[in-house]
């Protein structure tokens, strides 16, 4: 069977299946959950090896027809980038098994449950080549969220089940209405179709209808990322979210924002995109030192990690509107270094609310005494999100920042203030919770990490460290999917568009 059938209908049937264990038998469940979870990340594994990254382009293609009226698909491949976001999903959801294995005790079966059918709807929103089956699935990703939020959340869970689903559905309702538009206009959801009607000039757009789609779409999406000053969902959720819930959320669900803009908002809409571009910019901008500061004074740890999300994510927003290959390659690289880092901070934090009950900054200090490999994964994790040499993050960030002064220094010069200020918060943290002196509920409660915490944990190490030593391994298949969006991006733009502000009169030339 393709590769990408089997990574994608893996997790279906362990949901399906999983609805029918035993209440009674929680072991079970986690058991089935974890042996689901491993064979849908063996299956993209072994779909990464045999892809041709000379290529980068759409490949393992599954076109099967789906509804005659109107004419859907079932259309899904993978990509240079969709690629490794597949991996990313697949390698977080056992890691998200092991460290709920003994914190969720309420309802357990359908908790893993909804776990695998997030897993099935966030690898379908990156494979999926129509654009009636890509809302299909990004509506079938809302739905477990929503669940595992609101069943296993903690206290204020309604209201930030409510908040997150309001939002997101409200930008999914602009989606699907311009789905629709687009449908009636080209005749066809086909992707790829719509893009030959584009690039061939059968299919041409008035400015004002390409932009009110691209605001359509981008709107959805920007709510996903979420981008400044979109993001006031995302806190509460991750505050009341249970561990693995905050680390789909982060690492994959907030992908699909960024995923969206340059899959679809560039090479679709891209006379609308280039107007646009500085407004982004600046909101981006904006989010990155909004998000850094907020984050500062933050005295609880997943509203910190959230905000630093927001922050880091402004990074990934402004690399896709920078316009250049470099810019584009960083916000890529980037989204999954976010994905690696910051999940693994919501694990780490997730590990201590076991322990401690509290996600307190003050209810900590001292947990180096108690809990030396904790605290020294701790500190990677740490070390990774500020972006130092030799760890992933460093090389997203020096990307976008490359490119983005390919286009505008002065965009360049603000959104290094983040990053200087990202250092702050994150050590700031890390020295609050690890050191000092032990008090009495650190000492009684605080253990090291044990041997299922260690398997959750290593992975995510292993990866901040290859992802920033050797990025070669995973950026010609992205770099080549990037040329082509730029490419896209060229067809039928007007001049006057090109002229967002430049500090580099030669490049805007050359463009």
């Amino acid at each position: 069977m393709n590769a990408l059938a089997l990574v994608l209908l893996v997790p279906l049937a362990g949901f399906l299946v999983a609805l029918f264990i035993p209440r009674n038998a929680p072991q079970n469940s986690r058991w089935w959950a974890l042996l689901v979870s491993l064979l849908a990340f063996i299956d993209s594994v072994v779909m990464v090896a045999r892809f041709d990254r000379g290529s980068g382009g759409e490949q393992f293609a599954i076109d099967l027809p789906w509804i005659t009226s109107p004419e859907i698909h079932f259309a899904i491949s993978v990509n240079g980038v969709s690629l490794w976001l597949v991996l990313l999903s697949t390698l977080l959801t056992p890691l998200c098994v092991l460290i709920s294995w003994r914190f969720i005790q309420n309802r357990v079966k359908e908790f893993y449950a909804f776990l695998l059918l997030l897993e099935f709807g966030l690898i379908g929103v990156f494979l999926a080549q129509d654009l009636f089956l890509f809302y299909v699935f990004w509506e079938v990703s809302l739905v477990p969220m929503y669940f595992l939020i609101g069943i296993w959340g903690h206290d204020r869970r309604i209201y930030a089940t409510l908040k997150f689903f309001l939002y997101t559905f409200a930008g999914s309702v602009l989606m699907l209405a311009a789905i629709i538009y687009l449908y009636n206009r080209a005749g066809t959801f086909s992707y790829a179709a719509i893009l030959e009607l584009l690039s061939s000039g059968r299919l041409v757009f008035a400015p004002g209808e390409q932009l009110l789609l691209f605001l359509a779409f981008f709107l959805a999406f920007a709510i996903k990322v979420p981008l400044f000053p979109l993001h006031t969902w995302l806190p509460d959720a991750h505050v009341e979210a249970p561990a693995a819930g905050s680390v789909m959320l982060a690492s994959v669900m907030l992908k699909m924002g960024t995923y969206g803009i340059l899959h679809f908002c560039l090479p679709l809409f891209p006379t609308a995109a280039r107007a646009c571009a500085p407004w982004i910019a600046v909101l981006a901008i904006i989010g990155i030192i909004y998000g850094a500061l907020v984050a500062m004074v933050q005295p609880n740890l997943k509203k910190l990690v959230a905000y630093s999300s927001v922050s880091h994510l402004g990074f990934v927003v402004l690399g896709i509107f920078s316009f250049t290959q470099i810019g584009l390659d960083g916000a890529v690289y980037q989204m999954l270094n976010h994905g690696i880092s910051t999940g693994a901070l919501f694990v780490i934090v997730g590990l201590l609310y076991e322990r401690r009950h509290s996600l307190a900054i003050t209810d900590f200090g001292g947990v180096a005494t108690v809990a030396p490999w904790l605290s020294t994964v701790f500190l990677i994790t740490t070390l990774a999100s500020i972006g130092l040499p030799l760890l992933n993050n460093f090389v997203g960030e020096f990307l976008v920042l490359q490119g983005t002064a390919m286009a505008n220094y002065t965009w360049t010069i603000f959104a290094s203030i983040g990053v200087i200020l990202s250092a702050c918060y994150m050590l700031w943290m890390y020295q609050r919770v690890i050191y000092g002196e032990a008090g009495e509920e650190v000492r009684s409660h605080v253990g090291d990490l044990n041997p299922r915490e260690w398997a959750a944990v290593i992975p995510l190490i292993v990866m901040m460290v290859w992802m920033g030593v050797y990025s070669q391994s995973f950026l010609p298949p992205v770099s080549k999917v990037n040329a082509h969006v730029l490419e896209q991006t060229r067809i039928n733009v007007p001049f006057r568009v090109e002229r967002f502000p430049s500090t580099r009169p030669e490049v805007a030339r050359a463009r």
